[in-house]
């Protein structure tokens, strides 16, 4: 099971997203939060192998869950999914160390699609163990 952590603080957006993961073969909802230290706290606890995380968030920014990631060297895959998706931002969150972005609104099929197959991926290799 790929276990992935959430880290959204709009509440509609939170619920359908939740729907999209827990609707993911081999994808396990590990964790959500609303502020990046409730979100790097609950990647470590929960051991979370993949973060989707947006880029605003209570009181801060996604980029600071990136730069707490890439600090800390968690080993998770970072997926922003964001509305705030022009250039300015994907670069931003590229330098920061994310490895996937996605806008919500054109791209949300495309991150369902990355996430699924990043669980074939962990299935594959832990069934080759």
């Amino acid at each position: 099971m790929l276990k992935v952590f959430l880290v959204e603080d709009s509440s509609p957006l939170r619920q359908r997203i939740i729907a999209m993961v827990e609707s993911i073969e081999g994808v396990e909802l590990g964790g959500v939060a609303e502020e990046s230290q409730a979100a790097l706290d609950g990647i470590k606890a929960t051991h979370a192998e993949a973060v989707i995380v947006d880029l605003r968030l209570t009181g801060d920014s996604g980029l600071e869950v990136i730069a707490g990631i890439q600090r800390e060297r968690l080993p998770v895959v970072t997926i922003v999914l964001t509305n705030y998706s022009d250039a300015a931002f994907r670069n931003a969150c590229r330098s920061a160390g994310a490895d996937f972005f996605f806008d919500k609104t054109t791209e949300y099929e495309l991150a369902r699609a990355t996430i699924e197959r990043l669980a074939r991926a962990r299935l594959t290799n832990a069934n080759a163990i």
